[in-house]
């Protein structure tokens, strides 16, 4: 009996978790001791592709990108990814994202960038990308499972958040359910 309580617990609490694309993710997940709530999760496509499902978490919820942005908090984006991917298709998201949002501050940046694009790997449907922001010691880049490396800045966590988070960010759409706070 106490075997089909725990069953049915876990079903009640896997049920109530968002979902987006047949995509769930977990309310909350903790980083660096700090519990990060989700604030929002959402499709990216690309023409008629389902790519991921983006999921926001966040120490402090908001529904405003620009607070999001400029906090010296952990945050974190996951990439459920739907579709095999190359590493490089997975950079020339990020790079596009980067041009329309920071292109002033890329020349110091470009390094930083070139570092990530030799981190991400090749992923498959069912893959996460965990690009996790903590201050002080940079973005912490992890796929399939396992930490990939670190890119140091604030500016390159603020840079590249803002490829969904930004001015012009790369799926309008997306940004919005990112944002749900």
């Amino acid at each position: 009996m106490f075997a089909l309580l725990i069953v049915a617990a876990a079903s009640i609490a896997t049920a109530a978790a968002p979902a987006a694309a047949g995509v769930t993710m977990p309310d909350t997940v903790t980083v660096e001791g700090k519990t990060l709530k989700l604030n929002g999760m959402g499709l990216r496509t690309k023409v008629v592709f389902k790519v991921y499902v983006a999921g926001l978490y966040l120490e402090t919820p908001s529904k405003d990108a620009a607070a999001i942005l400029a906090a010296d908090e952990v945050k974190s984006m996951r990439l459920a990814v739907l579709r095999s991917l190359k590493g490089s298709q997975v950079m020339e998201a990020i790079e596009e994202g980067f041009e329309k949002n920071s292109k002033a501050q890329m020349p110091a940046l470009k390094p930083k960038l070139d570092r990530l694009g030799k981190i991400v790997p090749n992923v498959e449907k069912g893959d996460d990308i965990v690009l996790t922001y903590v201050p002080g010691k940079g973005t912490v880049v992890t796929a399939k499972g396992a930490e990939k490396g670190v890119i140091e800045g604030k500016d390159f966590a603020d840079a590249l958040f803002s490829v969904w988070l930004g001015a012009n960010p790369i799926q309008e759409d997306l940004k919005k359910e990112l944002l749900k706070g």
